[in-house]
């Protein structure tokens, strides 16, 4: 039995795919600075259209921290998973003001919902 759990844990570690439909509820929380979608124009957060794979700090227009800039991250899964489990924490002095998704859970469905709303 301990095996089995063990294997279970490993295999949550490794990344479970999250449910896009679940993270886009939970993006809504985000929607009042952050869009997703083809026209790449920011409000008071960058566009997160195509965020994964993208260096931090490289939309066009948008007025970054300098911490952001600095930071030199690529957003994949990972680092998406990092950032927004406490952003002020991951990217000490980013503009940021949302203080975190604490449910790894959530973290994958937002991940997830961002990735399929990649126009």
């Amino acid at each position: 039995m301990l095996v089995a759990a063990g294997c279970a844990t490993v295999s949550l570690a490794a990344g479970p795919a999250g449910d896009p439909v679940k993270g886009k509820t939970i993006f809504a929380r985000c929607m009042a600075c952050h869009k997703i979608d083809a026209s790449n124009t920011s409000g008071l957060g960058p566009n997160l259209n195509r965020v994964v794979g993208r260096r931090a700090g490289a939309v066009a227009g948008f007025r970054y921290s300098p911490a952001m800039m600095a930071s030199g991250r690529v957003w994949n899964e990972a680092a998406l998973d990092a950032y927004l489990a406490a952003p002020a924490r991951n990217i000490p002095g980013n503009r940021m003001v949302f203080p975190g998704l604490a449910n790894p859970v959530d973290r994958q469905n937002v991940i997830a919902y961002i990735r399929s709303a990649a126009k």
